[in-house]
């Protein structure tokens, strides 16, 4: 019988990585997340796990023992990208205490004798210098940092979620290190042919207009390899045989004028795209009817296309996407499937929507934040493998 490989989840968010894990075999002891929406989420679907409601930063030997007394297999991490990702210009151009949030991440796997330790984040990571006009790349002081307290056998990589069945264009990078020297360090591999569409991902979900204000919660129409495996309780060992509820899927709100933007969006367009489609006097027009603001932003409004992948989801997810065919956002639940959460995964944490705020994280923004399940279930096969 293989023994039970235990795992520290910090920057857990609403649970992404635990659910993956769970699915391949890896059980989560404790997990460190310091917004309490995600908290909730997170409490909800896996009240197994001790959960440290703190700052990381605050979080002290004392905190984790009282929870988990004994040892962890692997320790994962997937600190806050803000300052990394180049998606966003006023975000990457900051140089404050996130980017070295990587520091508290070891110092945790060292006081609970962590044998691996995976690091996930944006790519744009690789890129970002240690102080605005410097030389040094934080990459490398993580790296030293690593070595430095013993983790000196790392494997770094970038994958595609897509490459794994995950139905978006979602590119992260990976470090996976040890301080054993007799571990045979990899990467998970995608076995698969072909990619999980977003027409695949959203069959069986029933058409919902804009402005709906009942939730749907019966299934509509056929079933695909995709979205038997997020019904599939068994697997993910969050309750046993199929779900045939469903949750989470009900219209967000849109103003008359927004409708009519969607209307004009052809599948592939985004809103800076009907600003070189239509001459002049017509943008003016519709920026006078408050159809178009006065200015587009290039990550809003991009109309899926249903035969091919999503575009990656973000933490703005609802002003980024839009249904491939219905003149609305997506619904959270339409957003959990392009993740691969399981469809009795439940968002409770949370308002639907609210302003971007640190401390408050809205269902929209827990799903866009996390690392997908899927992906994170090979690695969860990768690191038991390792171990066992």
């Amino acid at each position: 019988m293989a023994t039970e490989i235990t795992h520290i989840d910090c920057f857990s968010g609403p649970g992404g990585i635990c659910t993956g894990f769970k699915a391949a075999g890896i059980s989560t002891k404790i997990a460190i997340e310091k917004v309490e929406s995600c908290v909730d989420t997170y409490s909800f679907n896996h009240p197994e796990v001790e959960i440290i409601h703190k700052d990381i930063r605050q979080v002290t030997k004392e905190d984790i023992k009282s929870k988990y007394a004994d040892k962890i297999d692997v320790l994962t991490s997937g600190m806050p990208c803000e300052t990394f990702s180049t998606a966003g210009a006023t975000s990457r151009s900051s140089y404050d205490f996130r980017q070295q949030l990587y520091s508290e991440a070891i110092r945790i796997a060292k006081i609970v004798d962590a044998k691996i330790i995976l690091f996930e984040n944006v790519p744009g990571i690789l890129s970002k210098k240690v102080e605005k006009g410097g030389d040094r790349l934080i990459i490398e002081d993580l790296l030293d940092e690593l070595s430095t307290n013993g983790y000196k056998y790392y494997i770094q990589t970038t994958l595609k979620a897509n490459d794994f069945l995950v139905p978006q264009k979602r590119e992260r990078y990976f470090i996976i290190a040890t301080n054993e020297e007799g571990l045979e360090l990899s990467i998970p591999i995608a076995k698969h042919n072909g990619i999980t569409t977003v027409k695949d991902a959203f069959q069986g979900l029933p058409k919902i207009l804009a402005n709906d204000k009942v939730e749907k919660h019966r299934y509509n129409g056929g079933e695909n390899i995709y979205t038997k495996l997020l019904k599939n309780n068994n697997f993910w060992k969050l309750g046993e045989g199929t779900n045939t509820k469903l949750t989470y899927h009900v219209a967000p709100k849109h103003r008359e004028p927004t409708i009519k933007r969607f209307e004009l969006l052809e599948p592939g367009e985004n809103l800076r795209d009907l600003f070189f489609k239509y001459p002049e006097e017509y943008i003016k027009e519709l920026q006078q009817k408050k159809i178009l603001p006065k200015k587009w932003y290039i990550q809003r409004n991009k109309r899926l296309k249903f035969n091919e992948v999503s575009k990656t989801v973000t933490s703005h997810c609802l002003d980024e996407l839009v249904h491939p065919k219905l003149n609305r956002a997506l619904t959270v639940r339409e957003v959990a499937r392009l993740q691969s959460f399981p469809d009795n995964y439940q968002f409770v944490g949370g308002p639907f929507i609210c302003p971007h705020m640190y401390e408050t994280q809205d269902k929209y923004e827990q799903i866009g934040d996390a690392v997908p399940p899927l992906l994170a279930y090979h690695w969860g096969l990768v690191i038991k493998k390792l171990l066992n």
